[in-house]
C-alpha cells in the first residue's frame, strides 16, 4: 500500500477522541446558538419572508394577506420556531466542517478524496429541496387548501320563513399552525432530495448496485407512495408532486450508480485486476442458463 493511501498517524487513546468529539459537539452548539440568536432578531422579517406563497395565493383570490395569533404566547413560540431553522440553515456549513474535521483522520486518502464531494452535495440538496418546496410546491398546495372557502352571496337567504345573513367560511389562519406545516413542506422536501447523494455514497461502498435498485424499482414505488402520504398534508397535488420528483430522484440515482461502478470497472481494469476473458466466460454462463 502506498505512503498517499494510509490513515493518517493518529495515536490518540479513546480518552482523547472522546475529548476531542465533546469540543466539537461545544462548538456546533454554540454555532447554533449563535446562528439562533442571530435570526431571533429578525424573526419578524424572516417570517414575513416564510409567508410569501400564502400571501400571493390569497392575493389572486382578492383577499388580505393576514395571519392570527389564537394565543398570548404563540408569538413568541413562532419567533422560536423561525429561530430555530434559521440558526439550523446559518449554522450548518460550520456544523459540518466540525463533523468533517473529526472523521477526517481516520479515513485514508482515496476515501477522503471519495467523501469529500458527498459532504458538498448534501447542503446542496437539501437547500434545492428546500426551495423547491418553498416556491412550487407550497404555493400550490395553499392554493389546493384555500379553494375550499366559502363567500356569502349578497342579500339574505331565507331558512323557515326566517330571514338570515348567508353563510361564509373564509381563511383566518393561525400563525403558528401556517409556520408548521410551511416547515414541514421545506423539510421532508430538504430530506427526499438526499437521496441521490445517499444511494450513490453507498453505490461508492458497494452496498447496493444499479442492476439492484432497478430489480427493486416495483418496491421503490410502493415505499414513495407511502412516504409521499406520510409527509405531506392528506392532499392529492402534493402527493403526486413528491411522488413524481422522489422516484425521478431514484431514476437519477440508478444513473449515478451505474457510472460509479462504470469508472470502478475502469480502474480495476487499468490496474490489471479486471479479466475480461473471465467476464466473457460468465456472460456466456448466464445465457446459457436463463436458455
Amino acid at each position: 500500500m502506498s505512503n498517499t493511501d494510509e490513515i493518517e498517524d493518529s495515536s490518540a487513546p479513546l480518552i482523547e477522541h472522546l475529548a476531542e468529539l465533546r469540543t466539537r459537539l461545544i462548538h456546533c452548539v454554540v454555532a447554533f446558538l449563535i446562528g439562533m440568536i442571530i435570526c431571533f432578531t429578525v424573526a419578524t422579517p424572516l417570517f414575513n419572508f416564510l409567508t410569501n406563497p400564502l400571501c400571493e395565493v390569497l392575493a389572486e383570490r382578492g383577499q388580505d394577506c393576514g395571519l392570527i395569533f389564537i394565543s398570548p404566547q404563540e408569538g413568541f413560540f413562532v419567533a422560536i420556531k423561525v429561530s430555530l431553522l434559521g440558526g439550523f440553515i446559518l449554522a450548518f456549513p460550520y456544523i459540518g466542517m466540525q463533523m468533517w474535521r473529526f472523521v477526517a483522520p481516520g479515513l485514508y486518502r482515496s476515501e477522503k478524496n471519495a467523501f469529500l464531494p458527498f459532504m458538498l452535495a448534501s447542503p446542496f440538496m437539501f437547500l434545492l429541496g428546500a426551495s423547491f418546496a418553498f416556491y412550487v410546491v407550497t404555493p400550490l398546495a395553499y392554493d389546493f387548501f384555500l379553494g375550499f372557502q366559502q363567500f356569502g352571496a349578497e342579500g339574505e337567504a331565507v331558512v323557515d320563513g326566517t330571514a338570515t345573513a348567508p353563510l361564509s367560511v373564509v381563511f383566518q389562519g393561525s400563525a403558528q399552525e401556517y409556520l408548521n406545516l410551511t416547515i414541514k413542506f421545506i423539510v421532508a422536501f430538504g430530506l427526499c432530495f438526499q437521496l441521490p447523494v445517499l444511494l450513490t455514497l453507498m453505490g461508492k461502498a458497494g452496498l447496493v448496485t444499479a442492476e439492484g435498485l432497478g430489480a427493486v424499482r416495483k418496491y421503490a414505488v410502493v415505499a414513495i407512495l407511502v412516504l409521499a402520504a406520510l409527509v405531506t398534508p392528506p392532499d392529492v397535488i402534493t402527493q403526486v408532486i413528491l411522488f413524481v420528483v422522489v422516484y425521478g430522484l431514484y431514476e437519477v440515482s440508478i444513473f449515478l450508480v451505474a457510472r460509479v461502478e462504470k469508472k470502478r470497472e475502469e480502474q480495476l481494469r487499468a490496474d490489471g485486476y479486471y479479466d475480461d476473458e473471465e467476464e466473457a466466460d460468465e456472460e456466456i454462463i448466464q445465457e446459457e442458463e436463463s436458455k
